[in-house]
């Protein structure tokens, strides 16, 4: 699903670190070691037909590398 955030996150809550993510093998070979959080927000998102709702959103995020893989979780709206 293709979507922009246009406010910012909030309520962030931190899912799983380091070896409590599944992927974490996949997230290291792919944009480098770091520590690696799975982290969930709220936010607003405009969506590809142009509607907008308040979203929980999910990524990964690890020190010096930055957030990674933006997904929609649930719709709140």
């Amino acid at each position: 699903m293709h979507f922009t955030m246009v406010s910012d996150i909030t309520a962030v809550e931190t899912i799983a670190i380091n070896q409590g993510i599944l992927e974490v093998a996949r997230l290291r070979k792919q944009y480098g070691i770091g520590r690696w959080r799975k982290r969930k927000g709220i936010a607003t998102v405009l969506l590809a037909d142009g509607t907008a709702y308040t979203a929980e959103v999910h990524w990964y995020e690890a020190t010096g590398v930055g957030r990674k893989e933006y997904k929609i979780k649930r719709l709140l709206d």
